[in-house]
């Protein structure tokens, strides 16, 4: 098997694509005519959104207001610490500013729109 998506279910689909766009500079792959369901270009794995209504399955909606659910988004950077002052600015909520871990990668966490934790970090050298 590989992984060949991660969905994020969300209450406005079209809200989130735009939102990760600006923060993140992420482009969109495919947005559904029906703006229930979106992709976004983030490599060979892709970054997916599905309306919160559109599913008939029983989870923890993620909303700003709660804790952010056990789950990240990790997007690797190249420059950490502009990508997280650019989500900021795009209205991202600071979590943890730019950090070098003993292993020697940076990490930085934000909270997105929806409230879903966003790792921003360099690759890991190996």
């Amino acid at each position: 098997m590989k992984l060949g998506y991660v969905i994020v279910y969300v209450p406005d689909v079209l809200e989130s694509v735009s939102f990760y766009e600006r923060a993140f500079g992420l482009q969109r792959r495919f947005i559904h005519e029906s703006g229930q369901y979106a992709e976004l270009e983030t490599g060979s794995t892709a970054l997916a959104f599905a309306n919160e209504e559109s599913v008939a399955l029983a989870f923890e909606r993620n909303r700003p207001t709660k804790n952010a659910a056990g789950v990240e988004i990790a997007l690797v950077s190249e420059h950490v610490q502009n990508d997280y002052t650019k989500a900021i600015a795009a209205g991202a909520s600071a979590v943890s500013p730019p950090e070098e871990k003993p292993w020697g990668q940076t990490v930085c966490y934000v909270r997105d729109l929806n409230g879903v934790l966003v790792e921003i970090c360099s690759a890991v050298q190996q």
